[in-house]
């Protein structure tokens, strides 16, 4: 037995928005910044270090200090990651660098979701932001 419920656009973006808006627990490898480099045709990520506090909280590894989200900081990436294609990009940094730069598999799957939206926007030549 297959149950189907038919949900209009704007009902799938809403469903959508409250996914993101959901808690999730931070990875502590790291966290990756996704954007594009139209003129080279690359999506690219830059995978940043931290430490997770007591209260979860991402914090600088050098600094000890909560990392902001709502302003810049200026940190240096420990990588950057770059890939023709979704597909290039996660096999880059899954399975040939060693050790894989992240440890949960919510966290692998969010980047892969991530990254077809940003080659969708690459191709399409749409705006992209990371969710």
């Amino acid at each position: 037995m297959q149950l189907t419920t038919e949900l209009s656009s704007e009902e799938l973006v809403a469903l959508d928005n409250q996914y993101s808006n959901r808690f999730i627990e931070l990875d502590p490898s790291g966290y990756f910044v996704i954007y594009l480099d139209r003129a080279a045709g690359l999506i690219c990520a830059k995978h940043y270090t931290n430490t997770i506090n007591d209260k979860g909280v991402a914090c600088d590894p050098e600094t000890g200090k909560p990392l902001p989200c709502d302003s810049k900081v200026e940190r240096v990436p420990t990588t950057v990651f770059t890939g023709r294609t979704a597909k290039e990009l996660c096999i880059k940094i899954f399975e040939e660098t060693k050790p894989c730069p992240l440890t949960y598999l919510d966290h692998a799957a969010y980047l892969g979701r991530e990254f077809v939206r940003a080659e969708i926007a690459l191709l399409s030549g749409q705006e992209y932001i990371q969710d």
